[in-house]
């Protein structure tokens, strides 16, 4: 899904709730008021010259202006609007509501290919370009829509994509999962889908970006779950998230001091680290008492 379809006239087929939703905003909504408008007037026009031609109407009116057509031509319009207005608004925000995400994948547009990275899986970056022409025939893919290195995905999750730009301004799009979004340098812009089947889809940068915006499409291959792990385990990564950090063990509360007493030694001395004490050890207790010590000298 993707390429180009013959005599397709219609929107690409949805395979994820967001295009559905697009999908309803355009069929319900737009296309039948759109159609209204034209039809209405186309008919105002072949009314104008039936009526109002030099052959009916050989005397021109004299009149200037008509002011309640004047309001009603201002009026409804704006009804009209304000109508489209809320239906445009619940979409806009169903794209911003995004669930909680299974998966992360960043993706980074360069002059002119696409750089996939899933930070969670500690799959680092690889680099997707445009399959050669005579690559692409021998795999029977479309020419300038099949990659070297598609995204894969699993089906039925919801997928959260992290968009930005290298060097200039590029588009993320891909039609039938209704993503659009810029990917812009320094800037990181969030979208999500939700693929609701397995396939291949495709679609391309849509900013122009330079000599060779038409040659960077991308290519997102929805596979089950358990060809998610094995591409990811392919790509050196891991499904398992890495173990958080041991909690510091708390420290051990300081020893209370003992209560002083004569001859005993003071708080400091008895919590002082034991690399502090004399070297010398003390000499052993005799039945002589020792000499008193001789007193300090005048100063």
């Amino acid at each position: 899904m993707g390429q180009p379809t013959p005599a397709g006239i219609g929107l690409q087929p949805a395979a994820s709730p967001l295009k559905h939703a697009a999908h309803d905003f355009h069929n319900l909504i737009l296309l039948p008021i759109i159609t209204l408008i034209c039809v209405f007037v186309l008919a105002l026009l072949i009314w104008v010259v039936v009526r109002y031609n030099k052959r009916s109407n050989p005397v021109p009116a004299k009149w200037s202006h008509n002011t309640l057509i004047e309001v009603i031509w201002t009026i409804v319009p704006v009804l009209i609007l304000m109508g489209i207005s809320i239906f445009s608004f619940r979409l806009l925000f169903a794209y911003h509501d995004m669930p909680k995400p299974d998966y992360t994948v960043k993706a980074t547009g360069y002059q002119w290919y696409w750089g996939y990275e899933l930070p969670d899986q500690k799959v680092g970056e690889f680099v997707s370009n445009m399959l050669p022409e005579e690559e692409a025939k021998k795999r029977n893919v479309p020419f300038r829509l099949a990659a070297t290195e598609p995204l894969v995905v699993p089906v039925n999750k919801t997928v959260r994509v992290l968009v930005t730009g290298a060097d200039v301004i590029h588009a993320f799009a891909l039609p039938a999962f209704g993503l659009k979004i810029d990917a812009i340098p320094g800037r990181i812009n969030e979208t999500w889908f939700k693929a609701e089947r397995t396939g291949t889809f495709y679609g391309q940068c849509s900013e122009l970006c330079g000599v060779d915006h038409a040659f960077m499409p991308i290519e997102i291959k929805v596979v089950t779950q358990p060809e998610f792990e094995a591409w990811v385990a392919s790509k050196g990564g891991s499904m398992t998230p890495d173990a958080p950090a041991p909690a510091a063990a708390p420290a051990a509360p300081a020893a209370e001091a003992a209560p002083s007493v004569e001859g005993a030694a003071t708080p400091a001395a008895a919590t002082a680290p034991a690399a502090a004490a004399p070297a010398a050890a003390a000499p052993a207790p005799t039945s002589t008492p020792a000499a008193p010590a001789a007193a300090p000298a005048a100063k």
